[in-house]
Parts: structure tokens; sequence; C-alpha cells
């Protein structure tokens, strides 16, 4: 399962971007509960946002049963996700994310794409707190051998996703679509601690 990714470095177009936070920080080792950049279709462009990691409607009143993934296969039909998945959906940017194989001790790997950001299809939810609204994601995921990986978009992809008027029936192919091939790395054990979030996480095994 893709439970931890990374977003340490941003291209400047991204970072111009409405609603950027200025303040953003660089993270190595984001884990569901965190706070993670989520970017939305607006008009014609695209708006930036900070959300939790796992999907919380207005209804779900215990956070800790919030869902931080939600399977491509199933996402059209389940209760949770099924309206999101119509009217809200966002992308995720990140650098790479990690992957752990094996048996009784499990390797971490770091895999990336071509490009320098990968874009994770997600679907988002408000929810109040104290008078105040809230964002909420969860990202989508799809089988590969054997793993459950982020459903990773390309540009063409990422606009159809934005769009308020894309046709259903478009939007579910994208959720079938073939998984692209990364670049892979096996890493030391460091970035098993949930706890360090630095380069660190990224060292050779």
């Amino acid at each position: 399962m893709s439970g931890r990714y990374a977003l340490f470095r941003w291209p400047p177009a991204l970072a111009s971007l409405p609603g950027f936070p200025a303040d953003l920080a660089p993270h190595w080792n984001l884990a569901p509960a965190a706070r993670v950049l989520m970017l939305r279709g607006a008009a014609d462009a695209r708006e930036a946002a900070l959300a939790r990691w796992g999907l919380t409607p207005a209804w779900l009143t215990d956070l800790s049963r919030a869902p931080a993934h939600a399977r491509a296969e199933t996402l059209v039909e389940q209760p949770m996700f099924r309206e999101a998945f119509r009217l809200r959906r966002c992308l995720l940017p990140a650098n790479g994310f990690y992957e752990w194989r094996g048996g009784a001790r499990k390797r971490p790997y770091w895999l990336t794409g071509e490009a320098s950001l990968l874009y994770f299809a997600a679907v988002w939810e408000s929810y109040p707190v104290g008078g105040q609204l809230y964002l909420s994601v969860a990202l989508i995921t799809q089988a590969v051998a054997g793993q459950r990986r982020p459903l990773i978009l390309d540009e063409t992809a990422q606009a159809l996703w934005l769009d308020a008027a894309a046709p259903p029936g478009q939007l579910q192919a994208l959720l079938l679509r073939p998984a692209p091939a990364l670049r892979e790395r096996a890493l030391a054990t460091l970035v098993n601690d949930p706890r360090l979030d630095a380069p660190e996480c990224l060292t050779p095994a």
C-alpha cells in the first residue's frame, strides 16, 4: 500500500498557483493524517490548498476512521467516495513515493517518474470544526504487481480529472488505465521510522 510519499521540491509554476502556501515546508515522509498539498480545478486554472490526508465527510465524527485510500476499482460504487468522485476530484503532487517489499523484513523502495513531479489522483471533502471548514483527501490506488500504488495521471489525464464537466465514462476509464513505468531505488531502513522527515529518508541501501 502506498502509505507514504514525499514532496520536497517543486517548480515555480506550482508555487505561483492561487492558494499555494507561502510557508510550505518540504517533506520527505508524508503519511496518513498529515497535511498535504492538493490541487483543485478553478475556472480555467488550478488552485492549491492544504488538506488532511484522510477523507472526512461532514457526517464522520471519528477522524481516526477517515480513509486515506480509495480503491480505483470500487471508487464509483462506495458510498464513502462516490459523491466526491463525481463532484470533488483533485490531484496530489509528489516527487515520489515509498513501497515496501519482501517477507518478514521488508525492504523500502523509492519510486519516481521521468518528470520531477508525479500527480496522484485523489478526491476531497470539507468538514467543519469549531465553526471553520477544513479540507480532507483520499488518495486513489490501483493494483500493480501485487502492490497498491497511487493512480498516477499524465498531463492530459490531469486536465480531464479536474474538469467538472468531464463525462463519467471517461473518468471511469482513467481509473482503469495501465500504470506508467517508474524508476525505483532500494533504500536503507531509515524511512521505516514515520517520525523521520528529512533527506536521510532517501539514503540508498
